[in-house]
C-alpha cells in the first residue's frame, strides 16, 4: 500500500474504475492534429498545383481543405491519416484526387464527370458531385488511398534526350539505359521520342510523342542515339499492356491538362513498340544485383527524375556508394553514366550527370517538375574518353 493511500491508482481504492477521460482528450486532440496536418497539405498541394499550371487540381485542393468534414469512410482515412501526410511523403491529397479522376475516366460517375474538365461549374456544384461520389465510391476510393501516385512524367524526357546524348558523344558507346522508380518505364523510351527546342531537333522526324519545352540557354548538339537495354526498377510498377495499368496511370494526370493526356497515351504506344524489362522491388537492392552485371561494349546510364529524393536517407546512402563503387571499376570499354532530375530546395530541379571513368559530376539545367521547361545552364558537351 502506498504511504497515505488505499492502494488504488491515483489514491482510489482497489477495484474502482480508472478515469479515461484524459485517454479520450488525448486521441481527441490527436485526431484533431491529424485533420489539421491534412488540410494544410490540401491547401499546400493547390498551391503547387496552380504553380504547375492546373487551375481545376488547384480549386480541388483548397475545396478539400476547406470543406471536407469527417464522418464518412473515405473522408475519415483522408483526415486522420496515420502516416506522413506531406506532399513529399504518403500524399493522402493525391491520392484522393486520382482516385476521383479514375471515376471520371473509366466512365463510373457520370455527375462527378459532368463537373470536371472540360465543363467549367461553380464551386459548390463542385463540391457536391464530389461529396456523392465519395459516399458512392467509398471501396474504389479507398482502395486508391492505397497506393502512392506516380505519374511518369513523358516531358521530363525534354532534360533527359540532350544529357544521353552527351552521354553517347563522350563514350562512343550504345547505351544501356537504367531507370529507378520507373513506374510504367515510359522515359526508357526517351530516345524514342522527338524533342525539339532551341533550333534543334532530336529523335526521329515522325515520332509521337512530340516535346517541346520552354527553352533558355544553349543546347547539346544532337547525337544519335542506339539503345541495347532498357530496363528499370519500381516499388510497384506499372504495365503498359494492361488496360487497369493504364487506366491508373492516366488517372494520376491532372484533368484540366490534356496535352499531358496526350503525350502520355502517345508514350504508351512507343511502349508497346519497343520492350523494356521493368523489375518490381528495391532500387538499392536491384542496383547491388545487377551493377556487377554491367556489359562491356556499352555504356550504362543510371538515371532516375523526381525519384531518388523519395528514399530513405540510409537508403539514399547505400545506392550512392553502390554507384560510386561501380564507377571506379568502370573502363572506356565499359563505361557508367548517372543522370538525376531532383528537388534540390529550389522551385525547380537540377539536372545532373555524372560520367566514369572520371566520376565527376556536372551541373547541366535547371528543369521544371513537369518538364515544361529547361535552362540548360551547364556544358554542352563533355570531353571524349
Amino acid at each position: 500500500m502506498r504511504p497515505g493511500g488505499t492502494g488504488g491508482p491515483g489514491g482510489q481504492p482497489p477495484g474502482a474504475p480508472r478515469n479515461t477521460c484524459s485517454k479520450k482528450k488525448c486521441a481527441d486532440a490527436d485526431r484533431v492534429a491529424r485533420a489539421a496536418r491534412v488540410r494544410a497539405g490540401f491547401a499546400m498541394q493547390g498551391r503547387a498545383c496552380a504553380r504547375l499550371g492546373s487551375p481545376f487540381m488547384a480549386r480541388l485542393m483548397a475545396l478539400c481543405a476547406e470543406r471536407l468534414a469527417p464522418g464518412g469512410a473515405v473522408a475519415d482515412a483522408v483526415l486522420f491519416w496515420p502516416g506522413d501526410a506531406g506532399i513529399a511523403a504518403d500524399n493522402p491529397m493525391l491520392r484522393l484526387a486520382g482516385g476521383l479522376h479514375r471515376l471520371v475516366l473509366a466512365g463510373a460517375d457520370a455527375d462527378l464527370a459532368r463537373v470536371y474538365p472540360p465543363h467549367e461549374v461553380p464551386d459548390g456544384a463542385l463540391w457536391s458531385a464530389v461529396e456523392r461520389a465519395l459516399a458512392r465510391h467509398q471501396g474504389a476510393l479507398l482502395e486508391a488511398l492505397g497506393r502512392a501516385p506516380q505519374t511518369n512524367e513523358v516531358r521530363r524526357a525534354a532534360a533527359l534526350i540532350p544529357a544521353l546524348g552527351m552521354v553517347a558523344a563522350a563514350t562512343g558507346r550504345p547505351l544501356a539505359l537504367w531507370e529507378l522508380g520507373c513506374a510504367a518505364g515510359l522515359n526508357l523510351r526517351a530516345d524514342l521520342f522527338r524533342l525539339e527546342a532551341s533550333g534543334r531537333a532530336w529523335g526521329p522526324a515522325d515520332a509521337p510523342p512530340l516535346l517541346r519545352p520552354g527553352w533558355q540557354g544553349p543546347a547539346p548538339a544532337p547525337c544519335p542515339l542506339e539503345v541495347m537495354e532498357r530496363r528499370g526498377v519500381d516499388l510497384a510498377p506499372f504495365d503498359p499492356a494492361l488496360p487497369e495499368d493504364r487506366l491508373r496511370l492516366l488517372s494520376y494526370l491532372w484533368p484540366d491538362q490534356p496535352e499531358r493526356r496526350a503525350l502520355t497515351e502517345a508514350a504508351l504506344a512507343r511502349a508497346a513498340e519497343a520492350p523494356a524489362d521493368v523489375a518490381r522491388g528495391d532500387a538499392v537492392e536491384w542496383l547491388r544485383a545487377e551493377l556487377p552485371r554491367r556489359r562491356e561494349g556499352i555504356a550504362t546510364v543510371v538515371f532516375h527524375t523526381v525519384a531518388w529524393q523519395y528514399l530513405p536517407e540510409a537508403a539514399r546512402e547505400k545506392g550512392e556508394a553502390l554507384i560510386e563503387a561501380a564507377g571506379a571499376r568502370a573502363t572506356r570499354d565499359a563505361p557508367l553514366a548517372r543522370i538525376g532530375m531532383e528537388a534540390d530546395g529550389r522551385r525547380t530541379a537540377g539536372l545532373t550527370l555524372t560520367l566514369w571513368p572520371g566520376g565527376a559530376t556536372v551541373a547541366l539545367a535547371r528543369v521544371d517538375f513537369h518538364g515544361r521547361s529547361v535552362t540548360w545552364t551547364g556544358p554542352v558537351a563533355l570531353p571524349r574518353l
